[in-house]
């Protein structure tokens, strides 16, 4: 009978003890099962499972090696070892090593098989960054993350937002994915300080939850029976459900007014048009020959430089603009539903 010796690696983000049949197959039927670190998490749920676990000393990689194929050389059956937590380090090269040596020399070896126990899940990783979030804000951690607020935050929040435009105007992929990780880290900052508010505590599980919900219920065209083709219909979905839910009292309610004065113009107007009011705008421009992005973005270009040329902050200027055509819908609004 042909000597074994298999190599059980499985995944700190997996519970221990949630192994494959293969696994269990392989811990069921070991002549020994054997590891490294008496804390190893799978050897609770593995002994609970009536399998024994022998904590082996500790060893170099080529020792381990060494004594790993020479325990599964003598066995009847297999020898399992649980591979340690951090995936035991230049333990593979030592076994390729050792391997090579014995088989120059005519010695038998045991076979070798690396069984997967579990595998990560997608959005696993994400875990880690949780972790990691969690070891910087408790006590012993990062002097600086500990001091943030959400407040504090707010800056980083808006810088990462921007760096993650320019990568994606620039279409760099590789850059695409770093920031997307800066932005990802915020939300996860973010939902770690909300867990020590001392009366109403949540976490970043309960923002997912948030999410989640919301997608499911403004989707009901895939999570439900409402018919919707085009992503025109998925759009005038949506915006049925999502003023059923706010139960706003303006079409403009809701838009946020720290965000760059351009957009939320912008913005503002949509709303307007979506609701089919008819809210005056200020005088008429000089319209460009052929409206295109290159003349508009000129025509913008210009209006800068006017507002230099006079000592005027444009940004300020469009924002206190903005803010006067809000005013002037909600009153438009309110004109609507007074009785005549």
């Amino acid at each position: 009978m042909t000597s074994r010796l298999v190599l059980l690696s499985t995944t700190h983000r997996v519970p221990p003890g949630v192994l494959s049949w293969p696994a269990w197959e392989a811990l069921r039927t070991a002549g020994r099962v054997l590891a490294g670190d008496p804390e190893h998490p799978q050897r609770r749920p593995v002994e609970a499972a009536g399998v024994t676990v022998e904590v082996l000393p500790a060893a170099t990689p080529g020792e381990r090696a060494a004594g790993l194929l020479d325990l599964a050389a003598r066995s009847d059956a297999p020898v399992v070892w649980l591979a340690g937590t951090d995936g035991d380090p230049g333990l593979g090269e030592a076994l390729a090593a050792e391997v090579a040596r014995r088989a120059a020399r005519g010695e038998p070896v045991p076979e070798i098989e690396v069984l997967h126990g579990s595998y990560d899940l997608p959005g696993a990783r994400v875990l880690d960054l949780v972790a990691v979030m969690d070891r910087l804000r408790s006590p012993g951690g990062c002097p600086w993350d500990a001091e943030q607020t959400h407040a504090s935050l707010v800056k980083y929040l808006l810088e990462e937002a921007y760096e993650l435009v320019e990568v994606i105007e620039s279409g760099d992929r590789d850059a695409l994915r770093e920031e997307l990780g800066d932005v990802l880290l915020q939300v996860v900052f973010h939902s770690r300080i909300a867990e020590e508010h001392p009366d109403e505590p949540w976490s970043i599980d309960d923002v997912a939850a948030g999410i989640v919900e919301k997608l499911i219920r403004r989707h009901p065209h895939v999570f439900g029976d409402v018919h919707a083709p085009t992503a025109e219909h998925v759009e005038a979905n949506w915006e049925k459900l999502k003023a059923a839910e706010k139960q706003r009292a303006s079409v403009v309610e809701g838009v946020p007014l720290a965000q760059p004065a351009l957009s939320l113009a912008s913005k503002l107007m949509q709303r307007v048009e979506k609701a089919g009011l008819a809210v005056e705008t200020p005088g008429e421009v000089a319209v460009p020959a052929e409206v295109t992005d290159e003349s508009l973005g000129d025509l913008l270009l210009a209006v800068v430089a006017l507002a230099r040329r006079h000592g005027i902050d444009p940004e300020a200027a469009l924002r206190a603009a903005a803010r006067r055509y809000r005013a002037r819908v909600i009153e438009a609004e309110q004109a609507a539903a007074s009785p005549p």
